[in-house]
C-alpha cells in the first residue's frame, strides 16, 4: 500500500502522445524500462564520474554510480512507502544529459556556451534527449515518458524560476516535485559522496588518516571497526566504517523525513505539492556531516592536484572541438548540419558533444584537432 502521499500511477498525468496500457507493466514501470534501453544510457558507460580509466577499469563512471543511486532510491522510497516504480525511473535518468569528462566536461561546455549568450544545464539536456534526441519508436520523437517522469528530470535537484523559463510552463514550476523526486538530489549525495571516498582511497589519492582527521562521519565508526576487527586488512576495516556512514545518510533521510511530513501534516501528494520547502531532507546534524564530506572532497580529492591534469585535458578538448565545429560546421555530421540549418549552430554543436562518451570524444579530437 502506497502512503497519500505518494504518486498514485492511476492519477498520472500521462503521456504527451497517449499509448495503450501495456498488459503486464504500469506506465512508471514502462518509463524506467524505456529509459535503461535508451542509447543515451548506454553511454553513461563510458562517461567520467570522478576517475578516468587511467587510474583503474573498478572505480565508478556514470553508469555504475547511476546504478548505485538507483538501489538507495529504492531501499528509501519503500520505507517512505512511495512509489518505487518512479523513483527507480528518477533515479536512472537522473545523469542522462551529463557530457563526457564529468564535471570538468560541463563546465567547460557551459563556458563556450556563455560565449554566445546560452548555457548548458544537464537537465534541461536530459529532458530534450529523452524528448527528442532518442529515436526509438515510429509514432513519436523522444521516449514520450510519463508527465511525472519528465517533471521529475528538471525537478529533482532544482527549482526553476517560470519567468527565466517559460519553456518549461508545464512543468507546474510554482509547486513543489513529489517525494520521489524529491528524494534523487539527496540519494545521489550518497552515492556520490560516499563512492568518492571509496575511490579515492583505492587510488591512493586519499589516505586514511587524512579522511579520519578530515570527515568526522567516517571517524564515528572507525575506532570501534578497529576494536572488533584489529587483524582485518585494512581495506577491509576501511569498509567497515565507510558502510557506517552510507547506512547513516540513508538512515537519516528515511526517519527525518518522515518526522518532517508527520510534523508538517502531510496526508496527499497535493499536500507535498503545496508545501513551502522540500519535504525530503537529512536532519539538520546529518546534513552538517553530509557538508563536512563534500567539502572534503573538493578539497582533497576533486580540485587535488593528481587530478588537475586530466582536469585541464577535458576542459581543452571540449573548448577547442567546440570553437572547431562552430568555424566549420560542414565538418559536423549530416543530421547535425540539417539541425543547425534551421536553429541554434552552437545549440547544436553542444548538443553534439554532450552526447559523446569519453572515448568517442577523444578520437574526435584527434581527428580535428591534430592531438591530445
Amino acid at each position: 500500500m502506497l502512503a497519500g502521499y505518494a504518486v498514485q500511477v492511476a492519477g498520472s498525468r500521462g503521456r504527451r502522445f497517449p499509448e495503450p496500457p501495456h498488459p503486464y507493466r504500469n506506465d512508471f514501470q514502462r518509463d524506467r524500462d524505456r529509459v535503461i534501453h535508451a542509447r543515451a544510457f548506454r553511454r553513461l558507460e563510458d562517461k567520467t564520474q570522478v576517475f578516468t580509466r587511467r587510474y583503474s577499469d573498478h572505480f565508478r563512471n556514470r553508469l555504475t554510480h547511476t546504478i548505485e543511486v538507483a538501489q538507495i532510491t529504492r531501499t528509501v522510497a519503500v520505507a517512505l512507502n512511495l512509489n518505487v516504480d518512479l523513483a527507480e525511473a528518477l533515479a536512472f535518468v537522473h545523469d542522462l544529459g551529463h557530457p563526457p569528462f564529468g564535471h570538468s566536461g560541463e563546465k567547460a561546455l557551459d563556458a563556450a556556451m556563455r560565449l554566445h549568450s546560452l548555457f548548458f544545464d544537464h537537465n534541461l539536456h536530459a529532458l530534450r534527449v529523452v524528448e527528442d534526441f532518442e529515436q526509438r519508436y515510429a509514432a513519436f520523437s523522444g521516449l514520450n515518458l510519463t508527465f511525472e517522469v519528465r517533471e521529475g528530470i528538471i525537478k529533482h535537484s532544482r527549482d526553476y524560476d517560470a519567468a527565466k523559463h517559460p519553456e518549461l510552463a508545464e512543468y507546474l514550476l510554482d509547486q513543489r516535485p513529489p517525494l520521489e523526486a524529491q528524494l534523487i538530489d539527496l540519494t545521489d549525495e550518497i552515492g556520490y559522496n560516499t563512492a568518492d571516498l571509496d575511490d579515492g582511497y583505492e587510488a591512493h589519492l586519499l589516505t586514511l588518516e587524512q579522511i579520519r582527521a578530515g570527515v568526522p562521519a567516517f571517524e564515528r565508526f572507525f575506532p570501534e571497526v578497529e576494536r572488533t576487527y584489529p587483524n582485518a586488512p585494512a581495506k577491509l576495516k576501511f569498509n567497515e566504517a565507510l558502510k557506517g556512514v552510507f547506512n547513516r545518510l540513508t538512515g537519516d533521510l528515511i526517519t527525518n523525513t518522515q518526522t518532517r511530513l508527520k510534523q508538517a501534516g502531510i496526508k496527499t501528494l497535493a499536500d507535498v505539492r503545496a508545501y513551502q520547502d522540500r519535504l525530503a531532507a537529512f536532519s539538520p546534524e546529518v546534513e552538517a556531516e553530509r557538508q563536512q564530506i563534500k567539502d572534503f572532497l573538493y578539497e582533497n580529492l576533486y580540485y587535488s592536484v593528481s587530478l588537475a591534469e586530466e582536469k585541464d585535458d577535458a576542459e581543452r578538448i571540449v573548448s577547442e572541438l567546440f570553437a572547431f565545429w562552430m568555424n566549420h560546421p560542414s565538418a559536423l555530421p549530416y543530421n547535425y548540419q540539417e539541425k543547425a540549418g534551421q536553429g541554434s549552430l552552437p545549440r547544436v554543436v553542444c548538443d553534439y558533444i554532450a552526447g559523446m562518451t569519453d572515448h568517442f570524444i577523444i578520437e574526435q579530437y584527434e581527428r580535428h584537432c591534430g592531438g591530445t
